[in-house]
């Protein structure tokens, strides 16, 4: 693509001497510069892209576009925003594919990757032909690999791409994981959204945010996208959790789009109802428009119900039928870290999930207090250069339901590792237990698991919280190799139990 076309079309000057040059590809990252790239220099939270914007010269770059002049030896055109203006050319670059291919997006603090799941299953078994992108995984039309970047939403050049080669692979939806983060970084500007759908709000992020209202806030910008997006044949619609209180501030923010609640105990447009719960699922009667179906959901706790609900109306407003809903969520996977059992034949549970807020947290840790017949054990930590506030509240949660908890680290990133579990253990002090009999505090997280692995009876239940999928620990800048399934197996077996 000529350059000088692509900056007028993204409304970017076009420097002297740049016009007639042809670009192949862009980066944000020197690195990945190749010969006829061109580099746009992002203001990172530990580098700054100006700093390598000569990198990105030498590697073949054949212009860049910064913030502010930086004498490389090949022009520069100087933007306001270089994450508006990556967001622009990516769009630009890759054709506008979602302006083709139709879209939805979940947002919300905790469930959207199991959701943006449950939605794609329930929009093929309605003949579709989807691609997905969460925080574990990728999905091209039945083609499925773990998502290693560590980011649940990538750039927006990754984003452009993903979807512009779904098209190409023959999908006709995507489904996307909308974080607050790209929202506020504008890795989503550029996508024609057609349904937004809102799982649930708690604090979360806030370090980032400052409070909860701009965490909410930030949110929002995800159903305002729906008026300013494509006409695909497809009603704008915003999907909307009426059991959480949040959803009418956001109805507000969703336009003229049409707006389809669902709800347990709130009175939505698709109604769920609980009818039986285990270990292994619930029975639930989803009702809409004066039908209903009764689903077998083979996932676990009342969350999952909420993120199946969601799935159903996100397929209806797509147009899928409710006997459509029904089979798909029938047939429904747990996500890799969500609530995943490992079993080395050892007489009692050990579960791996995600939960890394406090209400994750006391979500699950509320769901298996009552299917434990034993002792229940939570290990969890605190990431680093995270929210602070809530540190102590994990481990005021973890007392009002756990047996023994052990305090580990997480991802203390350039954090100093024993600052986050004193902070954490704030949290136990101030609920009255004590260390080394209601909990301990373990560093190194092979050895909190093993541990806490080591104590464990018959009819105990072991939860892992917090790494989830995740394959690695990320302490300074280095994420070093760590699979928590896979060590809580180890455990397994060095505790005398063969998988």
């Amino acid at each position: 693509m000529r350059l000088e076309a692509l900056f007028r079309a993204a409304r970017i000057p076009v420097p002297e001497g740049a016009g007639e040059r042809d670009v192949r590809s862009i980066a944000y990252d020197s690195r990945r510069v190749r010969e006829g790239g061109l580099f746009v220099a992002v203001e990172g939270f530990h580098r700054d892209g100006h700093d390598f914007a000569a990198d990105a010269a030498a590697r073949g770059a054949v212009a860049v576009v910064a913030q502010r002049d930086v004498p490389v030896g090949v022009p520069v055109a100087v933007v306001a925003d270089s994450r508006i203006a990556l967001a622009d050319l990516a769009s630009e670059f890759f054709d506008h594919p979602t302006r083709r291919l139709k879209l939805a997006a979940v947002t919300g603090t905790d469930g959207k990757t199991t959701t943006v799941h449950l939605v794609s299953d329930v929009l093929e078994a309605a003949g579709e032909r989807t691609g997905f992108a969460t925080t574990v995984d990728f999905k091209q039309v039945g083609h499925v690999w773990e998502n290693e970047t560590r980011q649940s939403t990538q750039e927006a050049v990754e984003v452009q791409e993903f979807f512009a080669e779904l098209l190409v692979a023959g999908g006709t939806w995507g489904v996307l994981e909308a974080t607050s983060h790209a929202l506020a970084l504008r890795k989503l500007r550029g996508c024609e959204v057609d349904v937004a759908v809102f799982t649930n709000l708690s604090p979360e992020h806030l370090d980032f945010h400052g409070t909860l209202q701009r965490y909410l806030e930030t949110k929002a910008e995800l159903f305002s996208m729906l008026a300013r997006s494509a006409d695909k044949g497809v009603p704008k619609t915003a999907v909307l959790n009426a059991d959480d209180p949040r959803w009418r501030y956001l109805a507000d923010r969703a336009g003229g789009a049409r707006v389809l609640t669902y709800a347990i105990d709130a009175h939505a447009d698709v109604q769920g109802t609980i009818l039986a719960s285990d270990a292994s699922g619930s029975r639930v009667r989803i009702a809409s428009a004066g039908a209903s179906v009764e689903v077998p959901l083979p996932l676990v706790g009342r969350f999952n119900v909420h993120n199946a609900l969601a799935a159903a109306a996100a397929g209806l407003a797509a147009g899928a039928t409710l006997a459509q809903a029904r089979d798909a969520l029938a047939r429904a996977k747990a996500v890799r870290g969500r609530m995943e059992r490992v079993d080395c034949g050892q007489p009692f549970s050990v579960i791996v999930d995600y939960a890394h807020t406090p209400e994750s947290l006391d979500k699950v840790l509320g769901l298996l207090r009552p299917l434990t017949r034993g002792k229940l054990i939570a290990v969890f930590g605190s990431a680093g250069e995270r929210d602070r506030a809530k540190r102590p509240a994990l481990a005021e949660i973890a007392a009002r339901h756990a047996d023994l908890f052990v305090l580990t680290q997480e991802d203390p990133r350039l954090e100093d590792p024993a600052t986050i579990l004193a902070e954490i253990e704030a949290g136990a002090v101030s609920a009255g237990k004590k260390r080394g009999s209601d909990y301990l505090v373990i560093d190194d997280r092979r050895e909190a698991v093993a541990e806490a692995i080591r104590r464990a009876q018959p009819d105990d239940t072991v939860l892992l919280a917090g790494k989830g999928h995740e394959s690695s620990i990320i302490v300074g800048e280095t994420k070093r190799p760590y699979d928590e399934a896979a060590t809580a197996r180890d455990a397994l077996r060095a505790a005398g139990f063969a998988p």
